[in-house]
Formats: structure tokens, sequence, C-alpha cells
């Protein structure tokens, strides 16, 4: 089963105003900087059980 991209390794593609957008050097995905930080925050956070 192929694993999800991690995004390890993004470089930034374009800024206007009010946002700035990278892309991830190893699948090739583009998003807003600021999902990128909240995914690094969601990785570093413990799984929760599931019930």
């Amino acid at each position: 089963m192929d694993q999800a991209c991690k995004h390890t390794r993004v470089r930034v593609v374009s800024r206007d105003e009010d946002a700035e957008y990278v892309e991830c050097e190893l699948c090739g995905d583009i998003f807003e900087a600021s999902e990128f930080k909240d995914m690094a925050i969601e990785d570093s956070l413990p799984a929760e059980p599931l019930e």
C-alpha cells in the first residue's frame, strides 16, 4: 500500500497580499502555506484512541 506523502520538502511557488503557496518537491502537491503549518501540527499530535 502506498503511504501518503508527508511533504517534508517544500518550496514557495507564489505569494500575493493575503497568502503564500508552497509546492511539495516530492509529490508535486501545491497548497497554501498555512495548510502546511496545520499539517505539521496534526502530525506532531499523538493519535487519539478509537472508541
